[in-house]
């Protein structure tokens, strides 16, 4: 099932070091998998705020996502943005292809306390 790694970035003032990440990054995850889906896009917020960037990045699975986070490669760069930019990242699996998510909200319907 596909996994995605997904960055909530801050805005920060441009550094080499961040230009130094940017070029590096894919190399990181490609011997994974990984590819991105979305990078240096524009987003259009709906409801709520959400300053700064966002960052996707797909992969095969989720035992593929952690390799490469907990890898010596990714290891090796991620000070350089660390250090210059401020964010929340995740690693989360996908749904597999057919979900339905009417057993979501059967299940969390079971779960609700009776009348």
């Amino acid at each position: 099932m596909t996994a995605y790694a997904i960055a909530h970035l801050q805005d920060a003032a441009p550094h080499p070091e961040i230009a130094e990440y940017i070029e590096r990054i894919a190399g990181t995850f490609e011997p994974f998998g990984g590819r991105f889906l979305v990078h240096a896009a524009q987003h259009e917020v709906k409801e709520g705020r959400w300053p700064g960037h966002v960052v996707v990045i797909g992969f095969p699975g989720i035992d593929q996502a952690r390799a490469w986070w907990d890898s010596p490669a990714y290891q090796e760069i991620a000070p350089l943005r660390a250090r210059h930019i401020e964010g929340d990242i995740l690693l989360v699996e996908g749904v597999p292809v057919g979900y339905d998510p009417t057993s979501t909200a059967r299940a969390m319907r079971d779960a609700l306390p009776a009348d």
